[in-house]
C-alpha cells in the first residue's frame, strides 16, 4: 500500500510539472505577461492535480478558469495541454456523467456571455464551442471509453475464469463419476464371483465325501467368501448408488457381459447404420479394457445419434498380438444428415477419458476435415500404470481471452488516439476550405477600385463591392485615418503578396481609399 501511494505522489508531480512547463513558457514577462500570472498558474495547476484523483471535475473547472481568465476565446498554448489532461482524466475517472455534462454546457454558455465584452465579436463564442469540443470534450469521451472498455474486459476475464473453474468442476466430477461407474462393474463382477465361492464351498463343506476337517475348511470359506461379498457391496455399492443418482431420467440400462456385437445389433435396431469392422487375432481380452471398449462404443454410438442424426457411424476394432499387444477402437460418424442434433457438454467424453485412462490406455477425439467426429482409443492388453492427467492445458481459455482482451484494449487506445486527430484534421480542412471561398469572395478588381472616387455614395453592401470584406486590416497595415464611421479591406488578388485596398465610409459616402499592405 505505501508503495503504491508513493508511486502516485510520484506520478502527480510528475504530471505537475509537465502542465506548468507551458505556463512559465509562454506567461513570463517577455511573453506579455508577468510573473505573478505565473505563480497563480503554477499553484491552481497543483491544486487540481492534488484533486485530480478524488475530484477530477473540480481539477477540470480550475484548468477551464485559468483558461478563461488568460483568453476568453478559452484556447491558450499555456492552458491547453491541462484541459486536454485533465479532460480525459475527467472521463477516465468520474463515474457519472451528469456532473460533466453540466459543466460542458456552463462552459458553452459562459463563452457566449462573454461575448459583449469582447466588442459583440460572436465568432468568439464558436471559438469557446470549438476549443470545448475539441480539448475538453473530445479526451474526456476518450477517457470514457478507456473506462468502459477496462470495466468490460476486467469483467469479460472474470466471467471466463469463473466459467473455466465451473467446467473444471464438471470435468472432475465426471471423473468420480465414472470411477463410481467403473465401483459398480467390479461390484456386478465380482460379487458374482464371490457368489459362485460361496455357493460351491457350501456344496463342499456338506459334501460326504469330505472328512471333517475338510468339510469345516469349506464352512470357513463359504462364511469368508459371504462377508467379502457383504464388504463389497457396502464399499462399492455405495459408490454405485451415487452412480446411479446422477444418471439421467430413463438413461438406458446395458445387460452384463453385453459384446461390442451386441452394442452394435441393437443400435442398427433403433434406426442407427452402423458398420462393424473388426481386424487381428481373437482372444482373451482384461475385464477392465473390455469394459472400456464396451463403454467407448456405447457412448460413441449413443453421441453419434445425438449430435449427428442420419450420419453414418463406423466401429473399427484392431487387434494386435505380442507381449505389448493392443487393442485399438475407433468410432467415427460423418457429418449430420440435415440440420445438427441439440449441443454436448462435453463431459461423456471426460468420463470416457478417464475409464480409458484408468485402463492404461490413451483417447483422442476431434473434429473430421468432412465435419464428421471420430473417437479413438489406444488399449493394452497387459495391465500397466495408468496413464497420467494432464495437470493443467497448455494454454487456458480464461488467459487466452485476457490475452485477447488485452489486445483489443490496445487497439482501442490506438483508435481513441487517431480517431480525435482525424476529426481535427477534418475541421482544420473544411475551415481552409471555408476561409479559401469566403476570400475568393473579397478581391476587388483593380478597375474598379480606380473607378472610385471619394465623395461617392457607397455602403458595405453596395453592388460595386464584393459581398465579403476581408476580417480586418494586414498586420503590416497603417493606422486608418480618424473620424472614419468604418473602413472596409479587400484584395487585389487570391495571393498574400498582392496589396489590400482599404475604403473607408463616412454616412454611407467614401471618404477615404488607400493600397496597404
Amino acid at each position: 500500500m505505501r508503495r503504491e501511494r508513493l508511486r502516485d505522489l510520484l506520478l502527480d508531480l510528475g504530471l505537475w510539472g509537465l502542465l506548468a512547463t507551458p505556463v512559465l513558457l509562454r506567461l513570463d514577462p517577455n511573453d506579455g505577461g508577468s510573473w505573478g500570472q505565473v505563480a497563480v498558474g503554477i499553484a491552481v495547476l497543483g491544486a487540481g492535480v492534488a484533486c485530480c484523483r478524488a475530484l477530477p471535475l473540480v481539477a477540470l473547472a480550475l484548468a477551464v478558469a485559468l483558461s478563461l481568465a488568460t483568453s476568453p476565446e478559452l484556447f491558450t498554448p499555456a492552458y491547453a495541454p491541462a484541459l486536454v489532461v485533465f479532460g480525459y482524466l475527467a472521463g477516465r475517472r468520474q463515474r457519472h456523467t451528469r456532473g460533466a455534462l453540466a459543466l460542458f454546457a456552463a462552459v458553452a454558455v459562459l463563452g457566449f456571455a462573454l461575448v459583449p465584452l469582447s466588442d459583440g465579436n460572436v465568432s468568439q463564442g464558436f471559438t469557446v464551442v470549438l476549443v470545448l469540443a475539441l480539448a475538453i470534450v473530445a479526451p474526456w469521451l476518450t477517457g470514457r471509453y478507456v473506462r468502459q472498455y477496462a470495466r468490460l474486459v476486467r469483467a469479460g476475464w472474470e466471467l471466463a475464469a469463473r466459467m473455466e473453474h465451473e467446467q473444471a468442476a464438471v470435468a472432475d466430477r465426471e471423473r468420480l463419476r465414472e470411477r463410481s461407474r467403473i465401483a459398480g462393474d467390479m461390484h456386478d463382477s465380482l460379487g458374482h464371483d464371490l457368489a459362485l465361492i460361496a455357493l460351491r464351498a457350501a456344496a463342499l463343506e456338506v459334501d460326504p465325501g469330505l472328512g471333517a476337517r475338510q468339510q469345516e475348511a469349506a464352512g470357513e470359506l463359504r462364511v469368508a467368501a459371504a462377508d467379502a461379498t457383504a464388504r463389497l457391496r457396502d464399499i462399492i455399492g455405495v459408490l454405485r448408488t451415487d452412480a446411479e443418482g446422477d444418471e439421467e431420467p430413463g438413461a438406458p440400462t446395458t445387460p452384463v457381459g453385453e459384446t461390442v456385437e451386441e452394442v452394435v445389433e441393437r443400435a442398427r435396431a433403433s434406426g442407427l447404420r452402423v458398420e462393424l469392422t473388426r481386424r487381428g487375432p481373437d482372444g482373451a481380452t482384461p475385464p477392465m479394457v473390455d469394459r472400456a471398449v464396451h463403454r467407448l462404443v456405447v457412448e460413441s454410438l449413443t453421441n453419434a445419434a445425438k449430435h449427428a442424426p442420419g450420419a453414418p457411424v463406423r466401429v473399427a476394432l484392431e487387434r494386435t498380438a505380442g507381449a505389448e499387444g493392443t487393442v485399438t477402437v475407433a468410432v467415427s460418424n460423418g457429418p449430420a444428415d440435415g440440420e445438427r442434433g441439440e449441443a454436448s457438454g462435453g463431459t461423456g467424453l471426460v468420463g470416457l477419458d478417464e475409464r480409458v485412462r484408468l485402463a492404461g490406455g490413451r483417447l483422442t477425439h476431434g473434429a473430421r476435415a468432412d465435419g464428421g467426429f471420430v473417437v479413438r482409443a489406444v488399449l493394452p492388453l497387459e495391465p500397466g500404470t495408468p496413464a497420467t492427467v494432464p495437470a493443467r492445458p497448455p494454454a487456458p481459455t480464461s488467459v487466452r481471452e485476457r490475452d485477447r482482451a488485452r489486445r483489443e484494449v490496445r487497439r482501442g487506445l490506438a483508435q481513441a488516439i487517431w480517431i480525435p486527430l482525424a476529426l481535427v484534421a477534418a475541421l482544420g480542412v473544411v475551415m481552409l476550405v471555408f476561409g479559401l471561398w469566403t476570400q475568393s469572395r473579397s478581391f476587388l478588381d483593380r478597375d474598379d477600385y480606380v473607378e472610385l472616387r471619394v465623395g461617392d455614395p457607397l455602403s458595405a453592401d453596395a453592388e460595386r463591392l464584393p459581398p465579403h470584406p476581408l476580417d480586418g486590416p494586414p498586420a503590416d497595415a497603417p493606422p486608418e485615418p480618424p473620424g472614419m464611421d468604418r473602413c472596409l479591406y479587400y484584395r487585389a488578388a487570391m495571393t498574400a503578396s498582392v496589396p489590400v485596398y482599404r475604403l473607408c465610409l463616412v454616412d454611407g459616402r467614401l471618404a477615404d481609399k488607400a493600397i496597404v499592405g
